[in-house]
């Protein structure tokens, strides 16, 4: 249900190929906004287009390279805010992070003393951007989703996954193994 009178998606550089098939299954043309970097390396968000009331998705993983995707991803959630003291600003309705792979995930509770919880940290830092919601998959651990002053909702994967291979080989098929790494 959009919260504003229409629905945009945009993508930073992480996952466009994602946000294109996301929008292809919407019926909706992908947000225009440009992506760049300046020399240094700073990233640079440019928004082309009004968003203002419109319900406003970002589909931008923490994947490699972790820290670039992440600033971007704050960036764009900036960009989208609407501030009290800049009335020129884009004002949209709210702001959903799409974040498919959620990078620190695994850095959730103190291994040893004086270490970060990195996943809190990046949670807030999502919070105080100014997304109003988060969507990701497969957190490294549901606890995660309490790191957050937003709603957060978690999609599992191993459901489409279970139903692809029951397809392919049967319900039945003892022949089949599952193997994860993690």
């Amino acid at each position: 249900i959009s919260h504003g009178k229409e629905i945009k998606v945009f993508t930073g550089n992480s996952n466009p190929k994602l946000a294109n098939q996301i929008c292809n299954q919407l019926f909706k043309n992908l947000g225009d906004c440009t992506c760049a970097h300046f020399a240094d390396g700073e990233c640079s968000i440019s928004v082309h287009e009004p968003v203002r009331g419109a319900d406003v998705f970002i589909v931008q993983s923490t994947c490699k390279p972790v820290n670039d995707n992440l600033m971007e991803l704050l960036v764009m959630i900036d960009a989208m805010r609407e501030h009290q003291q800049a009335e020129h600003r884009a004002s949209a309705g709210r702001i959903t992070a799409v974040v498919p792979f959620f990078g620190y995930a695994r850095q959730d509770r103190k291994a040893k003393s004086r270490d970060p919880i990195s996943a809190k940290l990046v949670a807030n830092l999502i919070t105080a951007a100014g997304a109003d919601r988060v969507l990701t998959m497969d957190l490294h651990a549901a606890q995660i989703q309490g790191f957050f002053d937003i709603p957060v909702d978690n999609l599992f994967g191993a459901p489409l996954f279970a139903k692809h291979y029951i397809d392919i080989y049967g319900r039945e098929n003892d022949d089949i193994m599952v193997v994860s790494p993690d």
